[in-house]
């Protein structure tokens, strides 16, 4: 069976574009396939301003047509479509779409994760009425207006400062004493005369009619209750890796993301995984375009070696 491509990356967000262009400037016959827009999480980023060299700062969007465009000028072919299945079929691997099935001589996951929910009364109800897990989508309909930023993570403090630009007030609820955000970014959040901290404090209930109007709040300490208006709840609480696609045995986590050595390399082998879907101390865009540069090279040289190419 002859391969349709050399290397299919599944997923278009920061790994998946830093794959396709490594392995199409490595004249490998590289195919992207996205389920949604490219890009991914880098979308919601107001200012781009800690990728190195990247001055003066862009937004997340400009950033990511900027890698598309490149990605393309390489050669790579980036295609929008679903992925329900990848698996092993003799010395090729599967991709299995909802339109048909692509084999490939080496396949990378950058399929990232999705937004954890918190899991209270009122959360469900209310999405797409004040409850958001995207600032820079959401913000604005809220302008003026108070609203709950939930988190204590770099995604938290990045879009409780955006928010900051929208209103006055700011409540921003984490369930632990201080952030785990990067010292520069929480500094900036705690100095901010707009943002209102409360620690140790987890959300009970969001409250509503038509749409979100006021939250309650318990103090994990004191088990004090405290309701607070507010318009918006933006919830910012980690997140899943999206690893439905991938075999069972495909070795993860106990979160479940996928386990990579140093060369992105997984339990399965042909198969590398990149970005927020694999196992990572630092999740950021830069780390995930540096995951696929890696993969990407590493794939090269095991495409060689399965054709019996390989430099000695």
């Amino acid at each position: 069976m002859d391969a349709d491509f050399d290397l299919v990356i599944v997923g278009g967000g920061a790994g998946g574009m830093g794959a396709a262009q490594y392995g199409a400037r490595a004249n490998l016959r590289t195919l992207v396939i996205e389920e949604m827009a490219h890009g991914g999480q880098a979308l919601l980023i107001d200012k781009l301003e800690n990728y190195p060299g990247l001055v003066p700062v862009v937004d997340g969007y400009t950033w990511s047509e900027n890698m598309r465009s490149q990605a393309e000028e390489f050669g790579a072919e980036i295609r929008s479509g679903s992925v329900n299945a990848i698996r092993k079929e003799g010395d090729l691997m599967a991709v299995e779409t909802t339109d048909s099935t692509i084999h490939a001589k080496a396949v990378v996951l950058a399929t990232g994760a999705k937004h954890r929910h918190v899991g209270v009364k009122g959360e469900e109800e209310f999405s797409g009425r004040g409850v958001s897990y995207c600032a820079t989508c959401d913000g604005p309909f809220f302008k003026g207006k108070p609203m709950v930023v939930v988190g204590g993570g770099d995604a938290a403090c990045d879009e409780a400062m955006y928010l900051s630009k929208l209103t006055d007030r700011i409540i921003m609820v984490h369930r632990k004493d201080r952030f785990r955000a990067q010292k520069a970014l929480a500094d900036r959040v705690l100095s901010n005369p707009k943002i209102e901290m409360h620690w140790e404090t987890v959300i009970e209930e969001i409250k509503g009619v038509k749409s979100v109007n006021a939250v309650v709040l318990r103090n994990l300490k004191t088990s004090q209750i405290t309701e607070v208006t507010a318009s918006a709840v933006f919830v910012f609480v980690g997140s899943i890796p999206q690893t439905a696609a991938v075999p069972q045995d495909v070795a993860r986590d106990e979160a479940g993301s996928i386990v990579t050595n140093d060369r992105m390399e997984t339990s399965l082998p042909g198969l590398y995984a990149v970005g927020d879907v694999r196992t990572t101390p630092f999740r950021q865009v830069i780390t995930a375009v540096a995951d696929g540069a890696v993969a990407a090279h590493c794939a090269a040289q095991y495409i060689d070696e399965l054709e019996g190419h390989a430099y000695k």
